[in-house]
């Protein structure tokens, strides 16, 4: 990780002075190590670029708005594997243009979480060395030790590829996908689950959003200029839940607005500050899919249609799928 870190800054530099790109868009280390935020940078603030197992956030989606700014020159952006997805997304969609983008794949073999790291007793931590099984980790308390794969973020522990499905060029070893869990296993315990015991699930997890918008701002499918829930004459804008029908319908409506476009990057669950599951809601959706229509990987492939966009006469009928939620 630190050698990559180490080519990730130097390439940066030689890209800036060579006039490839003005501004580089990455990651910045906030007042503590594991406090890492997106941020650009120049040549006069690149010092403060940094690469660490704390780098889970998505860069992708803080192009739409660049790229619309952008009058000279390209943003070079460093995207992990499951972030190319959803960049490769939003140029479907045309909501970021590839000439004033430069994408420099980085391998990753999966981040960390911090609250996992710190549900293990583990507070205070000042350092993470990372020795790629397990972890040293430093904190003010003295030094402890875990194995790397109990802390690896929940979307990196079922994670769906670590192929770079686009880039101009890679920095890094590659990872293998190998220790990656069944990323449809909990879907799947869910659909196990009595309909009774499924809303009391969801009851129980929905109940807990304080409607902070972080999943929606944080989502790359979330791409709308003006939000529906931003919208003052619906009566849900910018509030807190009255009941418990408007703390459901803002997940239910947002989930509906992703399907078939959603890359399952979790970037929804991980900034949730609740810790509701809200990426689960978007996988049920990508295992229907896939079930009803095939296989489909939104933003493995720029410029591919989604089956939801598609009409053929072998699509299921209302009746299969009426079937299917009552089964």
């Amino acid at each position: 990780m630190q050698k990559t870190a180490g080519l990730i800054k130097k390439r940066a530099l030689e890209l800036l002075a060579d006039g490839t790109v003005t501004k580089v868009l990455g990651w910045e280390e906030g007042d503590f190590i594991y406090d890492v935020t997106p941020a650009f940078f120049d040549k006069e603030t690149i010092d403060s670029l940094v690469f660490s197992s704390f780098c889970g956030s998505n860069l992708s989606k803080y192009l739409i708005k660049a790229c619309k700014e952008q009058t000279e020159g390209k943003i070079l952006v460093f995207l992990k594997p499951c972030d190319t997805f959803s960049f490769n997304q939003l140029l479907t969609e045309h909501r970021i243009d590839r000439e004033k983008v430069y994408v420099v794949g980085v391998e990753c073999k999966g981040m960390l979480d911090i609250e996992k790291i710190k549900a293990l007793g583990i507070n205070g931590v000042t350092k993470v060395i990372d020795n790629g099984e397990s972890l040293n980790i430093k904190t003010i308390y003295g030094e402890k030790t875990c194995e790397r794969s109990e802390v690896l973020l929940e979307k990196c522990t079922t994670c769906k590829s670590k192929e770079l499905v686009v880039f101009d060029e890679v920095l890094g070893e590659k990872a293998e996908n190998e220790n990656s869990q069944d990323r449809f296993a909990q879907v799947a315990a869910l659909e196990a689950m009595t309909t009774e015991e499924r809303y009391a699930f969801w009851q129980g997890e929905l109940s807990k959003c304080i409607r902070c918008n972080a999943c929606r701002n944080v989502c790359p499918a979330c791409s709308c200029m003006k939000c529906v829930f931003d919208n003052i004459q619906s009566g849900v804008a910018s509030k807190s839940n009255a009941d418990t029908f408007e703390e459901k319908m803002f997940h239910i409506i947002r989930a509906f607005h992703v399907a078939g476009r959603c890359t399952d990057c979790g970037e929804c669950s991980r900034v949730c500050p609740q810790g509701i599951p809200l990426h689960l809601l978007n996988r049920k959706f990508i295992k229907d899919i896939n079930e009803l229509y095939g296989d489909y990987q939104a933003g493995e492939e720029a410029g591919s249609r989604a089956p939801l966009v598609n009409f053929t006469f072998d699509d299921a009928e209302p009746s299969v799928i009426h079937e299917r939620g009552n089964s």
